[in-house]
């Protein structure tokens, strides 16, 4: 089912849409304070993931990358999208046809600026991601581009991924670390 039906468009999101999660959603049970979240985050970071900013097109780290890795949110570090699912929209921000797997981005209707769209966040702290668009011919296998803002994510290469494999195998392993 398409993420674009009556659905989600016939809904008014909620004024405050951490305020209206239920209690067991990730996102509504590890609430940060405003306060650790400036704290933690860089000013730009906040102004994009927590007050659902946009960066300005074609100025962000990730939107003509090709490294072979996993996109993870620059929040938390939930594993949300791949470089296998990214490709060149030309439009100035990282594009993916697809999240890393279903559950790991939720879906809101924003209907701010005058116009209606999907915003994307990340389903486990609730960051702003940026929007999804369909039905605009792009040839991907969904027809949707996942409009990311670069500084909303963080990207690991692959090369790293498997090297932390390998060292946190050896930590399990019985390796130990001087503190």
């Amino acid at each position: 089912m398409s993420i674009f039906g009556d659905k989600i468009f016939g809904n008014k999101a909620p004024d405050s849409v951490r305020d209206s999660l239920p209690a067991e959603h990730p996102a509504g049970a590890s609430k940060k304070s405003d306060a650790e979240w400036r704290q933690e985050l860089t000013p730009e970071e906040y102004r994009v993931l927590r007050k659902a900013g946009t960066e300005r097109p074609f100025t962000g780290e990730y939107w003509d990358t090709h490294t072979a890795g996993v996109y993870q949110c620059r929040a938390c570090g939930s594993e949300l999208f791949t470089s296998n699912e990214k490709f060149d929209s030309h439009c100035g921000w990282p594009s993916f046809w697809a999240p890393l797997a279903e559950g790991t981005v939720r879906y809101i209707h924003d209907r701010t600026l005058g116009m209606e769209r999907i915003e994307v966040r990340c389903a486990t702290c609730d960051s702003h991601l940026g929007h999804v668009f369909e039905g605009e011919g792009y040839a991907t296998p969904t027809d949707q581009r996942f409009c990311i803002n670069s500084v909303s994510l963080k990207l690991v290469p692959r090369e790293e991924e498997q090297h932390g494999e390998q060292r946190g195998g050896e930590h399990d392993a019985g390796t130990t670390s001087a503190s």
